[in-house]
């Protein structure tokens, strides 16, 4: 379908579905700031977009255990049963079998009141979308609602983007309720959105293109890493898309703009950037990401001071 005729569909004006991936941040001596992230937590939920914790923006790769342990019980206790949230299943690296794996991490999340999001594994890279498929099948059996992935490797290596064959048989895992797309690509995200309403109208395409912020107006909802950054600008600008109200454009071409920066190459250091933004804002205590992410040059807050003011921030 094209980008005009997409535009012109029932779905124009809708109400969006929107989470943000959010970010971890950190104290100046290095540990986790707590009291910030569970404050961002609350914010976000407040702001009235889900939260998405675990994911490429909040360290999953980095993470132990037990601090991913620690984040979905911080993440329980902010949002104590106002709304639903998602939370990174990362099996990457591990040895064992692949469906127990996964399901030990969706059975933990659980456990929380989470609802998993399925992060890719290097090991079925080179599988046929019959055993992709098979794959989730098993792993998402007997769950309530899972959710999948698809991470271009500009974001991390372990991500992958599935050929048309594959998307089309995961749509039909009745426990799979949605599907982030991080390709960055409109064309192909148009694709899956055709795909979509053909196999499973109700199924849920949550955009990551978070350098095209704008396919909520063909469809896609959206689950991003660049929403973190100022949740409430994003809530708000979703109010204005379904209302239609004319202020809708100038604020979203405001948050494209951050989207535009922020995850420039190399795409990984946006966390970077978002760490450097919400300290300029009063959000975090310091801009430092985590010691082994990508890092953004030292003129990073100069142009996000020009992003924020873009946006209405009084700094």
């Amino acid at each position: 379908m094209s980008l005009e005729s997409r535009h012109n569909a029932k779905k124009f004006r809708r109400k969006i579905t929107g989470y943000a991936a959010c970010l971890l941040p950190f104290e100046q001596d290095g540990s986790i700031a707590v009291n910030a992230f569970r404050a961002a937590v609350a914010r976000t939920t407040a702001a009235g977009l889900g939260c998405a914790v675990n994911m490429d923006t909040g360290y999953a790769n980095y993470l132990t255990d037990a601090e991913r342990t620690q984040v979905l019980r911080w993440t329980q206790e902010e949002i104590a049963g106002k709304r639903d949230f998602i939370a990174g299943a990362f099996v990457e690296g591990r040895e064992g079998d692949l469906v127990a794996l996964y399901r030990k991490e969706m059975d933990e999340i659980v456990s929380f009141g989470g609802n998993p999001i399925l992060f890719q594994c290097t090991r079925f890279h080179s599988w046929s979308p019959a055993e992709i498929i098979d794959l989730f099948t098993q792993v998402c059996d007997g769950y309530e609602s899972v959710f999948g992935f698809e991470l271009g490797r500009m974001f991390a290596p372990n991500g992958m983007i599935y050929d048309e064959e594959t998307v089309r048989g995961l749509m039909q895992i009745p426990a799979l309720k949605g599907m982030k797309h991080s390709s960055l690509d409109r064309g192909m995200e148009l694709r899956r959105l055709e795909i979509r309403d053909e196999v499973r109208p109700e199924f849920m395409v949550f955009t990551g293109n978070d350098l095209g912020i704008d396919m909520i107006e063909y469809g896609s909802d959206y689950l991003l890493g660049l929403a973190t950054f100022c949740p409430e600008k994003f809530a708000e600008r979703d109010a204005y898309w379904e209302s239609g109200d004319d202020r809708y454009a100038a604020l979203n071409d405001a948050l494209q703009y951050l989207g535009n920066v922020g995850f420039r190459a190399p795409v990984p250091a946006y966390k970077h950037s978002c760490a450097v933004f919400q300290h300029l804002i009063g959000r975090i205590p310091t801009s430092e990401p985590h010691p082994l992410c990508p890092r953004r040059p030292d003129w990073e807050a100069g142009i996000m001071h020009d992003c924020a003011m873009r946006l209405g921030y009084d700094l």
